[in-house]
């Protein structure tokens, strides 16, 4: 069975940061692209990151380049998403996606407020 489980959510200043992971399990992990999406409340769920089978390839969407890193150990099987600069408009669920699937993690929240 596929299970994305996701961790490293909470509440953050603005200017902060946080790390978030994605435990993957169920399949080769290795052999697929990930993803990270996110859905503020009243929101589409929106398109974070992208990253390639062994990381060497990796998109952002314009609202995160810059401050968000998406990176994978493949050996772990796991995904991070590294959030830096963090703004209240980054304040979602941020959802673990396999790429080209209708496998997602659970979400875990983040709020970004002072």
């Amino acid at each position: 069975q596929v299970q994305l489980v996701e961790s490293g959510g909470g509440l953050v200043q603005p200017g902060g940061s946080l790390r978030l992971s994605c435990a993957a399990s169920g399949f080769t992990f290795s052999s697929y692209a990930m993803s990270w999406y996110r859905q503020a409340p009243g929101r589409e769920r929106e398109f974070v990151a992208f990253i390639s089978r062994t990381g060497g390839r990796t998109n952002y969407a314009d609202s995160v380049k810059g401050r968000f890193t998406i990176s994978r150990d493949n050996a772990k099987n796991t995904v991070y998403l590294q959030m830096n600069s963090l703004k209240p408009e980054d304040t979602a669920v941020y959802y673990c996606y396999r790429f080209d699937s209708n496998y997602w993690g659970q979400g875990t929240q983040v709020t970004v407020s002072s």
